[in-house]
């Protein structure tokens, strides 16, 4: 596919996807979304690409919402399609095997807080504004809002930010659970590459586990207990368990060979 409103680039077996639609505010649109769904499953593909940071052009906005223009006359079933193409795209980057986090940078509102909510981790800069405005419009969020922010913030203010269509800054999101870290926005991706850093100096077999075995606990019909006791026997056939076991027995560091 070629890339028309995302830019891409792989920096120490990383790829930073880069919302790139300055002039609209990073919003999102239906071409935007297969993008970023593109490259997501691209890099998962790579073997040389061990984690993937999406952020937004410039210090304004990380994603200023959905672009409104492209649906204002759509019909139900319209509707309908872009809400479900949308959702898909976030639910593969919430199932990514490799680690994605959120490098949020100014605005991050609609679908780009929804957006950010899909990733695993999120950083922000001390700039970063959060909230789901549609309901402003006499809309509901498409993109799975409703669904996860109650995961992360709980039912009761998550309801509050979605009726009342507040926003809200960088820090209050941290203290909610919405953001990890909040940052300067000089420092916001040194902090990214030093979480990524982290969990790469790890077992990617276990971290990819520990996606699936969290991902367990909120699908319908999944005991996540009985899921975890399955990823865990898994691990003891791995060569990252051959190796962290004997790194540690040995007092060494463990070297996890990506194949």
């Amino acid at each position: 596919m070629t890339y028309n409103n995302i830019l891409i680039n792989i920096h120490e077996h990383v790829l930073t996807i880069t919302v790139n639609r300055p002039d609209k505010l990073n919003a999102l649109n239906a071409q935007t979304i297969q993008e970023i769904g593109d490259a997501v499953k691209r890099a998962e593909d790579n073997k040389e690409i061990y984690g993937i940071i999406i952020t937004g052009t410039g210090s304004k906005a990380f994603v200023a919402g959905a672009d409104i223009s492209e649906f204002s006359n759509y019909s139900v079933e319209e509707g309908k399609a872009l809400s479900a193409a949308g959702q898909k795209v976030f639910k593969s980057i919430e199932l990514c095997s490799k680690p994605v986090i959120a490098a949020i940078n100014g605005f991050a509102l609609g679908g780009g807080c929804e957006l950010a909510m899909s990733c695993h981790i999120r950083v922000a800069s001390d700039n970063a504004k959060f909230g789901q405005p549609e309901v402003k419009l006499g809309l509901i969020p498409g993109y799975a809002a409703t669904q996860r922010l109650v995961q992360l913030i709980g039912k009761g203010k998550a309801l509050e930010l979605l009726m009342t269509a507040d926003m809200i800054g960088a820090e209050e999101a941290r203290q909610l659970g919405l953001v990890n870290y909040v940052t300067t926005p000089d420092q916001l991706m040194t902090k990214v590459y030093e979480l990524l850093s982290k969990i790469n100096a790890n077992g990617p077999n276990a971290v990819s586990s520990i996606i699936r075995c969290v991902d367990a606990y909120f699908t319908d019909g999944v005991d996540g207990f009985r899921f975890e006791v399955d990823e865990f026997g898994r691990c003891f056939k791995t060569d990252d368990f051959n190796e962290g076991v004997s790194a540690f027995l040995e007092k060494r560091k463990a070297n996890f060979v990506r194949k």
